[in-house]
C-alpha cells in the first residue's frame, strides 16, 4: 500500500494543554470522599430531569461530581458538595459549568 504524500498540519493558534490528572484528586482523602458520595447515592446516578431520576447504576462508570466545581469555589472534600453522576450526565454538567464560567469572564 502506498502512503499518502499529503501531510496533515495542526493550524490551531492555541493548542489545548495535554491532559494530566489533578494531584488533589489522586489522594486517599479524595478517594474516600468519592466512595462516600457514591455509597450515599446507592451507587446510582443522581441526575434528575423532568422529575425522573437517571436509571444508570453500578457497574456502569460513575463519577463523584463536585456540585460547585472546585475552580468555582466548591469545597474539595465536603460531602454536601458531591453527587454521584453517570458519565453522560457528568460530561453535560461539566460542559455547562465551563460554558458559564467562560461567559462570566
Amino acid at each position: 500500500m502506498i502512503e499518502s504524500g499529503i501531510r496533515v498540519i495542526d493550524a490551531r493558534t492555541v493548542k489545548p494543554p495535554p491532559k494530566a490528572a489533578d494531584p488533589e484528586l489522586q489522594t486517599q482523602e479524595h478517594r474516600n470522599w468519592a466512595r462516600a458520595v457514591k455509597q450515599r447515592a446507592g451507587w446510582r446516578c443522581e441526575w434528575v430531569e423532568g422529575g425522573k431520576r437517571c436509571e444508570v447504576r453500578s457497574p456502569a462508570r460513575l463519577f463523584a461530581d463536585h456540585i460547585v466545581e472546585r475552580r468555582d469555589g466548591g469545597a474539595l472534600l465536603d460531602p454536601m458538595n458531591g453527587r454521584c453522576l453517570c458519565g453522560s450526565h457528568h460530561t453535560r454538567k461539566t460542559a455547562a459549568s465551563r460554558a458559564a464560567r467562560l461567559a462570566n469572564r
